[in-house]
Formats: C-alpha cells, sequence, structure tokens
C-alpha cells in the first residue's frame, strides 16, 4: 500500500473509534499560480490587495524549508463597520489534516477557491510533511516516539504536499494546523494532554514544516513561501478534544484563534485572548436536530461509522449536507450575519458525496452579495478591527434573529461602555 493509502487507512480508523455514539445524537464529535483575490476585492470595509512581495524581498529561514517573502499576497484591509452599516456575511471553509494523496482534492479545491473567489483555512497535519523512515524524529505526548494514528509520508507526498501549500498560501488562503499523530478517544488522546503537552506538539508540528527539506531530501525543493512561526495563528484539534488546555498553551505562544468546539450561529467572542471561532450546529434536512458542520458528522448521522455505505443513498445524503449547510447559511444571512463555520476532511467517504456537498455549496453562497468566503486569519483580522462594543452587541442577536428596525437602526445606537455586561462578556479572558 502506499503511503497515501496508508494515510487514508488509517485516517478513517482513526475517526470511527469513540465517536459514533455521540454523532448519532447530536453530532457533536467532530473529526477525527498565482490566485485570483478574495472576495473582499472592492468590498465595503476592505481596500485593495496589497501585492505580493518583490523577488530580492526573498529572504531564506533555517535549511530553507520556509523563507520570508514580504507580505502574503491576496489578503483584503479591513475597515470599521460604520454606524449603520451591516455587517458582511462571512463564511469560512477549512480543511482538517490537509495534504496532497492520490485523490488530489487538495489540489481540487484551490481550484475551486478560485473559481468561486474563495480563500479557505488548510490545518495541515505535521507529520504529513515527515517521511516514514524518519517518524521517530516526532515523540508525541503520552506516546512512544514515532507514533501517529495517520501514519506519515513518502518523499513524493511530501513534494505533493508542498506544491498545494505553497500555490494555496500565495492564493491568499490560510495554513494552519491539525497538530501530528491525531489521538484521539478517552484513554490515550489528546483530551488528557497538559498545557506543557500541547505546547511541546506545537513545537513538534512547526519543527516539521521548517525543516521538511532536510527530513525529506529535497533539498533542491523550493521553499515555502512564509515564516511559520509567524503564519500559524490558529488550529483545530484532533477529534475537538483537549481543547481547554489548548486554548491555554496557544494563548501563551501568540495563537489568535481556535476553532475546536461547537457553538450556535450568533457572533463569536474571545477565550483566553483567542478568538473561539467553533464550528456550528446546522440542520439536518428530514431530521429532528442538528449536527455539526462537518462532512464527518454528517456521515455518522447517516451511514455510521462505514465511510462506503449503500450507494443507492449516496446522492440523497450528500444533497442532504448541501442543503443543511445552505439552510444554514441562509438564517446567518437573512438573520444575525454571524459567520458561518464549517469543516471537512480530504476524503472520498460515501463515492464523494461531501466532497460535491461541500463544492455545490460554495458555487452557491460565495457568489451572494455581501458575502466573503474567507480563511480564519482573515475573519479574526476583521473582528479585530471592529469596536468591541459593536461586537458585543451583535452577540445578543440569537441564531437567525434579524436586527428589529434594520442594521441601520440596530447599529446607529450609541456604542456600549466599557461597564456594559455584554461588552465584558464579549471580552472575556
Amino acid at each position: 500500500m502506499t503511503a497515501a493509502g496508508r494515510r487514508t487507512t488509517a485516517r478513517t480508523r482513526t475517526l470511527a473509534v469513540g465517536a459514533l455514539a455521540a454523532a448519532l445524537i447530536t453530532g457533536l464529535a467532530g473529526c477525527s499560480d498565482s490566485g485570483k483575490p478574495t472576495s473582499s476585492q472592492g468590498a465595503p470595509g476592505a481596500k485593495e490587495h496589497p501585492a505580493a512581495a518583490p523577488q530580492n524581498a526573498v529572504r531564506l529561514i533555517g535549511d530553507g524549508s520556509t523563507a520570508f517573502t514580504g507580505a502574503q499576497p491576496n489578503q483584503p484591509v479591513w475597515k470599521k463597520l460604520k454606524p449603520g452599516e451591516q455587517p458582511p456575511q462571512f463564511v469560512v471553509f477549512s480543511w482538517d489534516g490537509a495534504g496532497e494523496d492520490s485523490q488530489k482534492l487538495f489540489s481540487h479545491f484551490r481550484k475551486v477557491g478560485q473559481k468561486y473567489d474563495a480563500t479557505m483555512t488548510y490545518f495541515l497535519s505535521g507529520v504529513y510533511l515527515l517521511p516514514e523512515e524518519k517518524r521517530r524524529l516526532y515523540d508525541p505526548p503520552q506516546h512512544n516516539a514515532g507514533s501517529s494514528e495517520i501514519g506519515f509520508n513518502d518523499t513524493e507526498g511530501i513534494r505533493d504536499t508542498v506544491r498545494e501549500l505553497r500555490g494555496a498560501w500565495q492564493e491568499g488562503n490560510e495554513v494552519g494546523t491539525h497538530f501530528n499523530g491525531h489521538f484521539c478517544g478517552p484513554e490515550r488522546g489528546v483530551g488528557n494532554w497538559s498545557v506543557e503537552d500541547w505546547k511541546s506538539e506545537i513545537r513538534q508540528a512547526k519543527s516539521f514544516v521548517k525543516n521538511w527539506k532536510t527530513n525529506a531530501g529535497l533539498t533542491a525543493e523550493q521553499a515555502l513561501p512564509f515564516d511559520y512561526d509567524k503564519e500559524l495563528v490558529g488550529a483545530r484539534t484532533p477529534c475537538l478534544e483537549g481543547r481547554e488546555n489548548f486554548v491555554k498553551a496557544a494563548s501563551e505562544l501568540g495563537f489568535r484563534y481556535d476553532t475546536s468546539g461547537v457553538n450556535d450561529q450568533i457572533w463569536p467572542e474571545k477565550d483566553h485572548g483567542l478568538w473561539d471561532l467553533s464550528m456550528h450546529l446546522v440542520p439536518v434536512p428530514g431530521r429532528a436536530f442538528q449536527t455539526l458542520a462537518m462532512d464527518y458528522n454528517f456521515m455518522v448521522n447517516q451511514s455510521g461509522t462505514k465511510t462506503q455505505g449503500d450507494p443507492s443513498m449516496h446522492e440523497y445524503w450528500g444533497d442532504q449536507m448541501r442543503d443543511g449547510l445552505v439552510q444554514a447559511f441562509n438564517r446567518s444571512y437573512h438573520g444575525n450575519r454571524a459567520p458561518v463555520i464549517i469543516g471537512n476532511h480530504f476524503e472520498s467517504w460515501n463515492g464523494g458525496t461531501y466532497m460535491r456537498a461541500i463544492e455545490e455549496t460554495i458555487a452557491t453562497v460565495c457568489v451572494q452579495k455581501d458575502v466573503k468566503c474567507v480563511s480564519f486569519r482573515q475573519l479574526a483580522d476583521w473582528l479585530d478591527a471592529q469596536d468591541p462594543a459593536v461586537i458585543a452587541k451583535m452577540r445578543t442577536l440569537k441564531v437567525g434573529e434579524a436586527p428589529k428596525g434594520g442594521w441601520e437602526t440596530f447599529l446607529a445606537s450609541r456604542p456600549l461602555t466599557s461597564s456594559s455586561p455584554a461588552l465584558k462578556q464579549a471580552e472575556r479572558p
């Protein structure tokens, strides 16, 4: 079996363990060159995208695996909302364990993003840049050196993944982290990790990105065009476990957001100084409950842990996910305008029906008026550019609730004071 096949098999096996019961009930268990301008160009509150750095600005870092190349191209520069101005409708599409394997889904969704003017967040698993023969360089917390539930990679897989990461960043997308070994479950999972364990895992994730040339013997390849110490500002934990201690560690290490929790569709707040950009609960059309806005959770509610269930149901299941995501989008778009947070995996579960569902969702929502399909980092930039009192006021709107009297009236009133309970809640440490 190829390294790509090992990765897919191991990752699927990990996802299946321990998540079925909770996901069947509520779907709360989580998982397991040059581009076109982003959708923010010409939008209210955004300026022209800065040009890419000139070639003479390139400065190699370390062994040349990464490099400083100047400001990332194709980034919006946000402005503060004016009094009475309606906020944009943000949508974030993100990918856990992003890597390019034989399915070529990374490269495919880069093209989708370009077609529909959408930037995304790719959460890289660090071990996808570590070759199998160097596996013992990974010393995971509470596990033996060289352990990983999703395997490692081979030279060609690393070369392909780096190519996609390079292009994705140059197009304006974000490279976050899904950490390394993807350990889940009550006994051996990341839910048992301490703050120091998380710091070790983060350091190692950075190290594999900063030393892939040396580790894989690919010294002639082009560098990744970013300084990962500065680029890495957010993450999603494996299986959405261990968030409490991860957020503490991430806060100390200068991260800006986390997306490892489960929220309703309301405006976000900060937790330990990080924006809590957790995924949302969304409708499951035809069912009496909601589930997490993620391909894995729809799958478990449809075919259980069978990643290739009844072929006659594949089309229906994909339509059900797409329609649920679009319904979630519409209740924000026509309601409180809370950002819509969606997570996915580069997998062909149930005949690839969830990949079709995501692509059709992107094609439906990202082209609509005032909609900005952005990365988590870009969303955090916009949130940081706003008056905290305005964010606090928007947080008072419930799921799907449009402001009475319209946005012009709702956000035209005098901002909340620093003593306001709502503002204090929005800025809790």
